[in-house]
């Protein structure tokens, strides 16, 4: 087991908790004077019907499987559902799931009677490494990705290894795609821990990453507390993590977050990235080529993206109604040097534009 504990300030303190199998005594990690509403999607609802029987069922509230499902509609749901069941401030959500229903669960909390506590417990492999953790929820919209939503953190986070068995190729291609992003930008999160994601990544094969997990999820899952604590609301170190994001949601949201699975997306982006870093001399060629060999050996982003006029002139829109969006310059996290990153403004769009497929 290992206990990774973070504190803003007293008001903020939390915890996350990696081990295998912890879901089986769950109620070992909750307060007994609480009532817990479950939230979870219909696919983990058949998947792990043991833990779903823990709650009360009028408590366990279940929304549709997918990326298209995180919207107004089911967050309205959601509350709606809390309220009918008479939540109370003293109460806790839990969202059992991946990012999608972390995501919805977390802004809910958020929401509802102005805040309850929140606990995650992370179904996928992105969700354990990232989504899980640092308290950014939400939804989307037909603007972008996440573009309403809070900064709200989980008073715990449970990662249970055990869920990484029943993941099939598409959950770990989206969750490899955010664990490379770690390993691209390890030396820009001020980490005082050394894990040199990229060379273990670089030395272990497909199959023997599987058996690593958890030096992989403890390696994300610190990185990423890290940086959070230095900047929970990215006002400055925080944008490292989203690198090759502004590429990947536009990417997201053309194909209808249904084709392309997130990390794949984050995939995507990083290549382009790079490929706009390397055309702008802030990486060498052989960097360039090292981050490219490392996506192509997990098959994150093989297939060739094509987008017509139309959806080109879109992915620029898009880009401009990102987040990270400042005085109407898009904000771009580019690679410097070796597991480093650093965020650029002066890209004007023809050579963004170039650079897209």
């Amino acid at each position: 087991m290992k206990k990774i504990e973070i504190i803003n300030n007293e008001s903020t303190k939390s915890e996350i908790v990696i081990d295998y199998d912890l879901t089986k005594n769950i109620y070992d990690y909750l307060d007994e004077n609480k009532k817990y509403f479950l939230i979870t999607n219909t696919t983990l609802a058949k998947l792990y019907p043991d833990i779903i029987s823990k709650f009360e069922k009028e408590k366990v509230i279940v929304i549709k499987d997918g990326e298209k499902y995180k919207n107004f509609e089911t967050y309205n749901f959601i509350m709606n559902e809390l309220l009918k069941n008479k939540i109370e401030r003293k109460d806790a959500v839990i969202a059992l799931g991946g990012g999608v229903v972390g995501d919805l669960a977390g802004f809910c909390a958020s929401s509802i009677l102005r805040g309850v506590e929140l606990i995650q417990i992370p179904t996928t492999l992105l969700a354990m490494c990232d989504s899980s953790i640092g308290g950014k929820t939400g939804y989307n919209t037909k603007y972008g990705k996440n573009l309403i939503g809070s900064f709200y953190k989980a008073k715990k986070v449970l990662i249970d290894l055990k869920f990484l068995n029943t993941l099939n190729d598409y959950e770990l291609k989206c969750g490899m795609g955010e664990v490379l992003k770690y390993a691209f930008i390890e030396n820009s999160c001020k980490s005082e821990e050394k894990y040199d994601l990229m060379e273990f990544l670089s030395e272990n094969s497909s199959s023997s990453i599987k058996e690593k997990m958890n030096y992989i999820v403890s390696a994300c899952a610190s990185l990423k507390v890290n940086v959070v604590k230095l900047d929970e609301k990215e006002s400055g170190l925080r944008k490292v993590l989203n690198f090759g994001h502004t590429f990947a949601h536009p990417i997201e949201s053309l194909t209808g977050y249904n084709l392309i699975s997130h990390g794949q997306a984050v995939a995507y982006g990083i290549k382009m990235a790079s490929k706009l870093a390397c055309a702008n001399n802030l990486i060498d060629n052989g960097y360039y080529e090292r981050i490219n060999l490392l996506i192509d050996k997990f098959h994150l982003a093989d297939e060739k993206l094509e987008f017509n006029k139309n959806q080109l002139n879109d992915f620029i829109s898009l880009m401009t109604q990102d987040k990270k969006v400042q005085d109407g310059k898009i904000n771009l996290l580019l690679p410097v040097g070796y597991a480093q990153v650093g965020l650029f403004d002066s890209i004007d769009l023809p050579s963004i534009e170039a650079l897209l497929p």
